[in-house]
Parts: structure tokens; C-alpha cells; sequence
């Protein structure tokens, strides 16, 4: 195990460690052992347990469309009210996808209800889009650029709380196939509405 992951689990309070007089960071061995038969007999965690939480995605978001680079070419007209609504939709959007991946896999009624509801929003997003004259072109690149924060997010995780490689695949996998039938079906629901 890597030192800085178990430095990081003791700031976090997941292990217990103490301190030598030399000043020497010490582990709990029955903290350790707890820890690691969790990881061998625990089930998925949820994503907010791990740090995939609805707030952090957002603040996420926040610090990436600060910088001009990053920000969408597209916007919903120059009206605020049109802004915000894109914004709201954005929000309930990473939700039903944090939903969604937390979802157990065998739980096909449950997924389909939350893809439904993602589809939902997709196409909000894509109508109003539309209806403020921004075209397809510009409407996918900003699909496509606000996709990144949140795929990133997910992979970070592997880094920060140490996943197992399988699972995190399979986590980014389901993350990036969704987020795929979302944006052709944003596609279509753009040229429907006359875009």
C-alpha cells in the first residue's frame, strides 16, 4: 500500500495512526485489518461515500467554466433567467447521473427510470438551446465540453480512494456509454425543435 494513500486515509480519519515522539506516523494494525476486509467484503459504495457527491461535481463545474477556455461557446441567449435555467437543468442532470451509476446494475427497472429522467433533461437542454437560435454545431460542442468535468471526476476517483481497477472501469464505462446515448439523443431532440 502507498504510503501517501495511507497518510491521505489518516487526515481523512478512515485509519487511526498516531505519532512517534520522532515525529513518525504510525498505523492502527486492527484499523488496517478493518479496512482491508471491507475492500474484500463490502458491495459498491456509493459515489457521494467516495467523493462523487452532487455538491463536489458542481463546484467542479464551477471552477471549469471560470476560466474562458473552458467556457461553453454556446449560452442560452443573454437573458440570466435563461442562464440559471441552464444551470438548474445542468445540476439536476449530474444528479440523475450520480443516480444512475449508483444504481445497482441489476436493477434494470431503476436504471431505465433514471436514464428517462436524464433523457428528460437532455432534451429540455436541447429545445431551449434551439429555441435561442444556437445551432447544432455549437449546442454538441458545449454537450460535449461540459461531458469532461464529469467523466474526469469519476476517474479521479481511481486516484483518490484507491478503487480497484475492474470496478472503475466498469464505473467509467457505464459513465461514458450514458452520457454517449445522452448526447445523440440531445442531437436529435435539437433538430426536432428546428435547430
Amino acid at each position: 500500500m502507498d504510503p501517501d494513500t495511507l497518510r491521505r486515509w489518516a487526515d481523512d480519519g478512515r485509519v487511526q495512526s498516531w505519532t512517534t515522539p520522532g515525529g513518525h506516523r504510525r498505523f492502527e494494525p486492527a484499523s488496517l485489518a478493518g479496512l482491508a476486509a471491507d475492500r474484500r467484503h463490502g458491495g459498491p459504495r456509493p459515489l457521494a461515500a467516495m467523493g462523487a457527491s452532487s455538491a463536489r461535481l458542481n463546484r467542479v463545474y464551477r471552477r471549469h467554466y471560470a476560466s474562458d477556455e473552458a467556457r461553453p461557446a454556446t449560452s442560452p441567449g443573454e437573458d440570466e433567467g435563461a442562464r440559471e435555467a441552464h444551470r438548474q437543468a445542468g445540476r439536476r442532470l449530474i444528479e440523475t447521473l450520480l443516480a444512475f451509476l449508483d444504481q445497482d446494475a441489476a436493477d434494470a427497472i431503476g436504471r431505465r427510470d433514471l436514464e428517462s429522467e436524464a433523457n428528460r433533461i437532455v432534451d429540455e437542454q436541447a429545445a431551449r438551446l434551439a429555441a435561442s437560435g444556437t445551432g447544432l454545431t455549437e449546442a454538441v460542442a458545449g454537450f460535449v465540453t461540459s461531458r469532461q468535468p464529469f467523466l474526469a471526476e469519476i476517474a479521479g476517483l481511481g486516484r483518490r480512494r484507491s478503487l480497484d481497477a475492474a470496478p472503475l472501469a466498469t464505473l467509467y464505462a457505464d459513465a461514458s456509454a450514458l452520457l454517449d446515448r445522452l448526447l445523440l439523443r440531445f442531437v436529435a431532440a435539437h433538430q426536432r425543435a428546428g435547430g
